[in-house]
């Protein structure tokens, strides 16, 4: 892997809950931007963004960095702001949606070498019906390059 690769990256939100905002966090503090989607449809709402990769981490994933990835190192995620959090004001809602970057592999980011963007679906509801919160999990079949 190259030393430093910029990793495009594409989150597919399956079923968004109608008249509910989701935007992608930017940044890490209160000023952070909200990204709104690349496209809006009523069955799916589409993320893209970069994030860089730089070095790997011990057990050989790539290390990566950029203005849309938080937390540790080892255990790095990107959030998606729901309803109020998304500057939807009036909303009943207000949360964020944490998803892992962990599954990415050097594999995966090698495979990208050649163009294309890594792919991602969530689902956009929890349990009950409302907008997912908290930490959600990738739908199968997780991490797949798209071209």
């Amino acid at each position: 892997m190259a030393d430093r690769l910029v990793m495009p990256i594409r989150f597919v939100i399956e079923d968004p809950v109608p008249g509910v905002r989701i935007a992608l966090q930017r940044g890490a503090t209160a000023r952070a931007a909200l990204i709104p989607p690349v496209s809006d449809t009523p069955d799916a709402l589409t993320f893209d963004f970069d994030a860089a990769v730089e070095g790997a981490l011990a057990d050989g994933r790539p290390r990566l960095l950029g203005p849309f990835v938080q937390g540790p190192p080892e255990a790095r995620f990107v959030y998606l702001c729901v309803g109020q959090a998304a500057g939807q004001i009036g909303s009943e809602w207000n949360r964020r949606m944490k998803v892992p970057l962990g599954g990415i592999s050097e594999e995966l980011a090698g495979a990208l070498q050649d163009g294309g963007r890594l792919e991602a679906r969530i689902a956009s509801r929890g349990r009950d019906g409302s907008p997912a919160c908290a930490s959600v999990p990738l739908l199968a079949p997780g991490w797949r390059v798209h071209r």
